[in-house]
């Protein structure tokens, strides 16, 4: 697998940034944040992502949203008890789909990214997106710092 490009690695780079404290739980035996935990965490980001550019009171609804794909590209080690900051913006925007990338900060360091193909669908079929959507999407795109 490549290593992301830099400005992925950058928070500057992502609109929305969120910190969020790690759990006890979320450890592995060898005492590293879990992979589990890892998409947990980037579920998060991208929910908070998903309410600010589109409100749950105001989607048509005939439109539905669901996750297509995820990758996570792990990088370092996570640790407990130090937070981390899931930086998000939208890298990609298609004909009914977009990329959410994410980064994953702990300590200054990224030590993930991640990349969720997102589809929209209405009355239950794949269709260009509405354009308040893509204006919507297109105000959040992470941009190289």
């Amino acid at each position: 697998m490549p290593k992301p490009e830099g400005w992925r690695l950058r928070a500057a780079s992502y609109p929305v940034c969120i910190e969020l404290q790690t759990r006890f739980q979320d450890m592995d035996i060898n005492g590293h944040l879990n992979n589990v935990a890892f998409a947990a965490l980037f579920e998060s980001g991208r929910v908070l992502l998903n309410r600010q550019v589109r409100p749950l009171g105001e989607r048509p609804a005939n439109e539905r949203t669901m996750v297509a794909a995820v990758e996570i590209n792990y990088l370092a080690e996570g640790h407990f008890p130090d937070p981390v900051e899931i930086a998000t913006g939208i890298g990609r925007i298609g004909t009914s789909s977009w990329t959410i990338v994410q980064a994953m900060f702990q300590n200054g360091r990224c030590i993930a990214t991640c990349d969720t193909v997102v589809v929209c669908r209405t009355d239950g079929q794949a269709k260009p997106l509405r354009a308040a959507m893509v204006a919507e999407l297109q105000a959040t795109m992470a941009r190289a710092a």
